[in-house]
């Protein structure tokens, strides 16, 4: 990841940070993944999900349809991305490594 340095924007950073995200999409100001896993593997990656979002005060929205299970962060309302999406996205992709074993 590069360094903030004070010529370069936020965004510009966060949007560094997302390019380090694989298999995450950019949709306005909320980013998304969507994860082929089974309903074990959901169960143990939303529960692990839920400390770190608690723990960043962020509330990402994650659903099931069939076998995926899609997961969304960003306010959705306007407000821009911030650091800790940022991190919680990453955060949630070292839970999906963990309940996969990958």
């Amino acid at each position: 990841m590069r360094v903030l340095f004070r010529s370069r924007a936020k965004h510009d950073y966060l949007s560094d940070a997302l390019t380090l995200l694989t298999g995450w999409t950019r949709e306005g100001e909320q980013i998304r993944r969507t994860l082929v896993i089974d309903d074990t593997q959901h169960a143990a990656l939303t529960e692990r999900v839920k400390v770190v979002a608690d723990a960043l005060h962020l509330r990402p929205e994650i659903s099931r349809r069939d076998d995926r299970t899609q997961i969304r962060v960003g306010h959705g309302d306007g407000a821009p991305l911030s650091e800790g999406e940022v991190l919680l996205a990453a955060r949630i992709e070292d839970a999906y490594r963990t309940v996969t074993g990958s």
